[in-house]
């Protein structure tokens, strides 16, 4: 099969959904398929000369952000996909590449899927430039006539699912679920030994016995990283054995360190500011538990890599955590900061209970292998190609997906 992924987001942005389509792609080469990339044009280190990526002409986005935006020319992008007699077409963005995508479809009569990743009429202001002057009419929708169009979503959760099949947006777009998972070779190539970890957590002057509290990802409004940043604070103050970092960048990045001046300089809170991919598997190991206050997640990947690492989680109750963080297992789902903080400083003083949450952690991550994830994926593409140009009953796959991987 020969199949072209769509994306305005790649390398050396970092986000769930470049995590997801580099694993896809690689996976599915693996397998013995081929798969094109029609993505933006970044920074030359990370130019190929690979004659199935396509580079789009790009600019940066800015904004304090690491995105680029593309300003595709159709025709060429027809002929490229044309050319390698593409059986089916798989979008995972909203924007300029993707619309590419789904025009191609169109054009060459090929089957469309589409992943959605992101709730854009909930978070697009902190997304689009001026998103603030933008009626959240308008968003829904563009986004409603964009997604409509595809012959399948793809949900990476319930949440995610539901969240197109309510009044309002597109209920009669067919949506499967299929959980997002971590490349465990390839996230985790080798674990740090004891003095490895050691070197790192001394060289941001964490001792030995420190606790440190994790964030990993984007450091933006929308993953509520100021209330989670009022609550490291009042935690480094109650218990002096703990430290906090935070590991990313993004548009609060300047802010949210203008407001941990103190905590900075006293050593208590780390901002590492942007992290390569292959590096931050080191800053989950050189922790002891995972922390986050966002409700804008369909799936969290950072999640998942923290499970992988082995680390207890506490988070914010929310519907996109509710197959991967189990209250009391593997950390604990909290209604509020104030819950939160409260949870945080019981597993920091209970060694015990952080060593059996850790073990629960790696345990659920069965439930997230690539190798299921692979075989979901490859059974939604049969499904649509062969229903192509009809559509598929995504209740009828995603039973018989059920019982055939397990």
């Amino acid at each position: 099969m020969t199949i072209a992924l769509f994306s305005d987001s790649y390398l050396p942005t970092k986000s769930g959904i470049v995590t997801v389509v580099i694993q896809l792609r690689d996976q599915l080469i693996k397998r013995g398929h081929r798969v094109l990339l029609v993505t933006v044009e970044t920074t030359d280190e990370f130019a190929t000369d690979d004659p199935d990526i396509y580079r789009v002409h790009s600019h940066p986005l800015g904004l304090g952000t690491d995105q680029f935006i593309a300003i595709p020319r159709l025709a060429p992008i027809v002929e490229f996909i044309k050319k390698n007699n593409v059986d089916l077409i798989h979008c995972h963005t909203e924007f300029g590449i993707a619309k590419a995508g789904l025009h191609c479809a169109k054009k060459l009569h090929i089957p469309s899927i589409c992943t959605t990743h992101t709730m854009w009429t909930d978070f697009y202001k902190y997304y689009l430039p001026l998103g603030q002057l933008i009626p959240v009419k308008f968003i829904q929708d563009y986004m409603n006539h964009f997604y409509k169009q595809f012959d399948s979503l793809i949900g990476v959760s319930t949440k995610a699912r539901n969240y197109f099949k309510q009044k309002g947006m597109i209920p009669k777009t067919p949506s499967v679920i299929v959980p997002n998972a971590i490349d465990e070779a390839k996230f985790q190539q080798k674990h740090l030994s004891a003095h490895e970890r050691q070197k790192i957590r001394k060289s941001y002057g964490i001792k030995d016995k420190d606790i440190v509290l994790l964030f990993l990802g984007r450091v933006a409004e929308e993953k509520r990283v100021f209330e989670l940043l009022n609550m490291c604070q009042n935690l480094v103050e109650r218990n002096s054995s703990i430290k906090v970092m935070f590991v990313g960048n993004g548009p609060a990045y300047a802010d949210m360190t203008r407001m941990a001046a103190k905590e900075i300089e006293q050593g208590k809170i780390i901002f590492t500011g942007f992290i390569e991919w292959s590096l931050v598997h080191n800053f989950y190991e050189s922790s002891d538990i995972f922390i986050t206050a966002s409700l804008s997640e369909m799936h969290s990947m950072t999640i998942l890599e923290a499970e992988l690492s082995s680390l207890p989680i506490v988070v914010r109750r929310d519907e996109s955590y509710m197959d991967s963080v189990f209250d009391g297992e593997n950390g604990f789902v909290c209604d509020s900061e104030d819950e939160m903080e409260e949870r945080i400083l019981e597993l920091v003083q209970d060694e015990k209970l952080r060593k059996k949450m850790a073990a629960r952690s790696l345990e659920l991550t069965e439930n997230f292998s690539i190798e299921n994830h692979i075989k979901r994926t490859l059974f939604v593409y049969d499904e649509v190609i062969k229903n192509y140009p009809k559509r598929i009953n995504d209740i009828d796959v995603m039973e018989r997906m059920a019982k055939k991987i397990r």
